[in-house]
């Protein structure tokens, strides 16, 4: 099982409100798709004072990585992926991504 685990920092609060706008995306593909399972998010709360960039987050579960590369080449993940990128501080690069397999 894998789970896909990322998270966000947005570029300002336009860029919080386009990442909030693109959960439900995300949450429909892994309600439909399957093998997916487990979708959450939420704002990062960072109690540890780890990920301060971080403001916000989502993960989900796939029993394998076939069901993971689905996920990625799904319209509606690269559309909402589209999303992510362009609400996050330098792009791309304000976005991490571990995928844990459990």
């Amino acid at each position: 099982m894998l789970h896909h685990i990322v998270l966000m920092d947005p570029a300002d609060p336009d860029g919080l409100a386009q990442i909030e706008a693109a959960m439900p995306i995300l949450a429909q593909l892994c309600a439909e798709l399957p093998g997916a399972s487990g979708f959450a998010h939420g704002p990062n709360r960072d109690f540890e004072g780890k990920s301060p960039r971080y403001a916000y987050g989502f993960s989900v579960q796939f029993e394998d990585r076939d069901a993971h590369l689905a996920y990625e080449r799904h319209p509606d993940h690269v559309r909402a992926g589209g999303m992510l990128v362009a609400s996050c501080t330098g792009g791309a690069t304000g976005i991490f991504v571990a995928d844990l397999e459990v």
